[in-house]
């Protein structure tokens, strides 16, 4: 809307100073001859801002002057949120909110507190997505964002690893956790996590639900993890390994640098630790990653599985040299 336009191309100029016309127009995705109509409604309507051509003009405030305007709309309140993660804000929908809030906010601040939470947000960064990864496109993040907000029911396919179905589902919360995205929903078999990734199609169903009394998303999130570590990390293994090991070991797994604290030395010079594992499939190629710096002694049925697929890959490889 063009109150809202004109509102934030006030607090820019505030924070920001001098802007050029370009720059506004590339900040609102608006032409330029826009941003001329907006200065002159805002000149209409007693805002001292004028205009410089040529090499460095631009539009700019009279010295001295703030407003003191800093209501926040409902999406620029439930944008704050995030305002320490600003990709996570663009994700999740409320990108142009949180830089209207932000910009509210630091009007509202006292003396030279403006200047100085301006010079902070420009030396600290926070970027969640781990590295060598690109950040996947999640069109269906907004739209579950707002049904979050307004407590309302959706229905749509999810792909879990047991099959794909239809699922309905009152979305309690979004948790954004080693760059994935998930949402906390209730379902038929009660409440649980949901990566965003694996949603295809999603429709809002115009029904509101009651939040369970007393639901709080990051204890709730906490004992969920906790759970499923207990669950997936079931078997003890004795573990033996280089200096090289230990530092992957401590890279792969914080349980791996907990036990780490506690190793000895063996005989032959490598580091003996104990610590829980996964004796899956999934934990078996963890471990095979590491390569022959960490050596699995125990138990037999978890080197049995770690042998058994090392030489599936060495078969795969032999006889197709150059």
């Amino acid at each position: 809307m063009r109150s809202s336009r004109l509102l934030a191309i006030l607090i820019l100029l505030q924070n920001r100073g001098r802007l050029t016309a370009d720059a506004l127009a590339r900040e609102f995705e608006v032409s330029e001859r826009t941003i001329y109509r907006d200065i002159d409604a805002l000149s209409a309507a007693g805002v001292p801002v004028y205009g410089d051509r040529g090499p460095g003009g631009g539009f700019a405030l009279l010295d001295g002057y703030r407003t003191r305007l800093t209501g926040l709309a409902d999406d620029e309140a439930a944008s704050l949120a995030l305002a320490g993660i600003p990709s996570a804000a663009e994700a999740a929908g409320f990108g142009p909110a949180l830089r209207d809030a932000l910009g509210k906010l630091l009007i509202a601040l006292p003396g030279e507190g403006s200047a100085r939470a301006s010079a902070a947000a420009a030396r600290f960064h926070v970027d969640p997505a781990q590295w060598y990864r690109a950040e996947a496109a999640l069109p269906l993040l907004p739209l579950l964002a707002r049904a979050v907000l307004e407590a309302q029911s959706v229905r749509g396919r999810y792909a879990s690893w047991t099959g794909t179905g239809e699922r309905k589902l009152d979305p309690l919360g979004l948790v954004l956790k080693g760059g994935d995205w998930y949402c906390v929903a209730r379902g038929s078999r009660g409440i649980g996590t949901y990566r965003v990734a694996r949603f295809a199609g999603l429709e809002l169903l115009g029904e509101r639900f009651d939040r369970p009394p007393g639901f709080d998303l990051p204890r709730w999130w906490r004992e969920a993890q906790e759970a499923l570590e207990a669950r997936l990390f079931d078997t003890e293994a004795r573990i033996a390994a280089t200096a090289l090991g230990c530092e992957r070991l401590a890279d792969a797994s914080p349980r791996a640098a907990a036990a780490l604290a506690r190793a000895t030395t063996g005989p032959d010079g490598r580091f003996q630790l104990t610590m829980m594992v996964e004796n899956s499939d999934h934990g078996v190629r963890e471990f095979l990653a590491l390569g022959a710096e960490v050596e699995v002694l125990a138990p037999v049925s978890l080197r049995q599985r770690i042998a058994a697929l090392a030489g599936e890959l060495a078969q795969l490889h032999q006889g197709h040299g150059t």
